[in-house]
């Protein structure tokens, strides 16, 4: 009995990503599709990074191939490709990286720090090739939080290259000073370290930079909004009503500036009590919610105040390294999914598929 190609391709087209919502055809996600005697094979390609999820895409794609009248094997691949995306209108993007994400937060205290390392750390161990740049100039955690010690090597006296820490390139002024050297800076002397730290630090290859954005919207963030390349921003609060109040802050400036707003991240959602482990929302409750639903955007996750997540850090193992089969883990693990969901599904940018046209007199 011969295989209909027509019925394949129509049962390829069927199968929805579970992790988007959409079919895998969609943007050209299913690829190869080849009809051997009994056996079917097909590639699968995920636009955003999700190794841990790759066994369970196969299985639903093998299954849905299966039922196809005259199907008895089903061999089916499944990768992921990331391309770089759109950024504000007039910025170019950065060499070497496809797609900056800003972590931003109206005010400190909030976990955004602690948000930003475990986002880069779920989406390296996603498969992704990941950097983070600690944009604190004047409060860096960076060092502390990934375990690295030491100062970063310049090849040729203008760049340096990136340090690497669970598998991750970082750079953080942190990195150039004594830890208990102050910064006492101006906005534009920070800023300009700032952006030095960003463009003369040797990415290589990387899919996704975290930028650990200073809490605020003060010079340093409008700055950063108008020149660094931003493929969108995933602002962090807590449910209590003053955190709120700053974060709309730093979610409205990203819109005045033309960066899309990936998701909202609520931390502190819930304490649970390390004795008993009573769970009890001594910050407030449905605050993330609500702010979500006033601006049209998603709760990426809701992380409790757990003394294990401060700790983890502190130590320089971050819960998505010293705990990753736990429940918190998880949970960053999701919002990094999301976060490069959402960047997969904005255009993409076709800027090197274009030649640059010089016009001389002749």
């Amino acid at each position: 009995m011969s295989i209909d190609r027509a019925l394949v391709d129509a049962a390829l087209a069927a199968v929805i990503d579970p992790n988007t919502g959409r079919p895998f055809a969609t943007d050209k996600g299913v690829r190869n599709v080849t009809i051997d005697g009994a056996t079917v094979g097909a590639d699968i390609v995920l636009g955003y990074p999700a190794v841990s999820q790759y066994a369970a895409v196969r299985t639903l794609v093998e299954d849905a191939l299966k039922q196809v009248p005259g199907v008895e094997h089903a061999r089916v691949g499944v990768s992921q490709s990331i391309v770089a995306h759109t950024v504000q209108r007039g910025v170019k993007l950065l060499p070497s990286v496809k797609n900056i994400v800003a972590v931003a937060s109206g005010k400190g205290g909030v976990g955004k720090s602690t948000t930003a390392v475990n986002l880069a750390l779920a989406l390296a161990g996603e498969g992704a090739r990941v950097g983070i740049l600690d944009a604190d100039i004047y409060g860096p955690s960076l060092p502390m939080m990934l375990g690295i010690t030491g100062r970063p090597e310049s090849p040729d006296g203008q760049s340096m290259n990136p340090l690497t820490g669970h598998g991750v390139q970082a750079n953080s002024i942190g990195f150039l000073i004594e830890q208990d050297n102050p910064m006492v800076w101006r906005g534009p002397m920070a800023t300009s370290a700032l952006e030095q730290l960003l463009r003369q630090t040797n990415w290589t290859d990387l899919d996704y930079l975290i930028v650990d954005m200073p809490p605020g919207t003060g010079d340093i963030q409008l700055t950063l909004s108008q020149r660094v390349p931003v493929t969108g921003a995933v602002i962090v609060t807590t449910p209590q009503d003053i955190a709120l109040l700053d974060a709309k802050k730093g979610l409205k400036m990203f819109e005045k500036v033309g960066i899309p707003i990936l998701g909202i991240v609520e931390n502190m959602s819930m304490h649970i009590c390390s004795n008993c482990g009573h769970e009890e929302p001594i910050f407030g409750a449905g605050g993330g919610e609500r702010m979500a639903k006033e601006y049209g955007v998603e709760v990426l996750g809701s992380l409790p105040l757990d003394i294990a997540i401060r700790e983890q850090a502190d130590g320089g193992h971050p819960t998505v390294v010293s705990d990753p089969s736990g429940r918190i883990a998880e949970i960053y693990r999701s919002i990094a999914r999301k976060v490069a969901i959402h960047i997969a599904e904005r255009a993409r940018d076709m800027t090197s598929k274009f030649p640059t046209i010089v016009v001389q007199n002749t």
